[in-house]
C-alpha cells in the first residue's frame, strides 16, 4: 500500500517524538493503534459482507441449474407416463372415467411387455374380486333393541 522503508519510518518517528514529546507519544501510539484496529474491524466486516453476497449468488445459481438439470432428466419419464397413460386407458376413456375402475381390454394390453400385462391383469382380478366382497359384506342394519330412556 504505502512504498516506506526504514529511513522515512525513522524520520516519522522523530518528527512524532519532537511534536508531541517524549511524554504523550505512547499514549498516542496505543491511540492510534486502536484506531487502525477499528478500521482493520470495519473493512473485515465489509469484506465479508461481499463474500456472503457472492456465495448466495452462487447458491442461487446452483439451484436454477439443478432444477433445470431435473426437468430434463425427468422430462423423458413424463413423456412416457403419458403415453403409458393413454395407452392403457379404453377408447371410451371420457365416459369410463367416472367408474374408477374399468377394466382394460385384453386387445390394448397386446402391445405392453409382458411382465406389465400381468400386472394389470392381476390388479383388475383384485378389483373385482374386492368389488365382489364389498357387495356380499353389505348388510342390512339390524335394528338395536330399545332400552329405557
Amino acid at each position: 500500500m504505502f512504498d516506506l522503508g526504514w529511513s522515512e519510518l525513522l524520520l516519522i518517528a522523530v518528527i512524532a517524538l519532537v511534536v508531541v514529546g517524549p511524554r504523550d507519544l505512547p499514549r498516542m501510539m496505543r491511540t492510534a493503534g486502536q484506531y487502525m484496529a477499528k478500521a482493520r474491524k470495519v473493512a473485515r466486516e465489509f469484506q465479508a459482507t461481499f463474500d456472503e453476497l457472492a456465495r448466495e449468488t452462487e447458491v442461487e445459481e446452483l439451484r436454477r441449474e439443478v432444477a433445470s438439470l431435473k426437468s430434463e432428466a425427468t422430462a423423458p419419464l413424463s413423456e412416457m407416463r403419458k403415453d403409458l397413460d393413454k395407452a392403457m386407458q379404453p377408447p371410451s376413456s371420457t365416459a369410463g372415467k367416472q367408474a374408477g375402475s374399468a377394466a382394460i381390454p385384453e386387445t390394448q394390453l397386446d402391445g405392453l411387455p409382458e411382465e406389465m400385462a400381468d400386472q394389470i391383469r392381476e390388479t383388475q382380478e383384485i378389483e373385482q374380486s374386492g368389488e365382489a366382497e364389498d357387495g356380499a359384506d353389505e348388510k342390512p342394519a339390524s335394528k338395536a333393541p330399545k332400552g329405557d330412556a
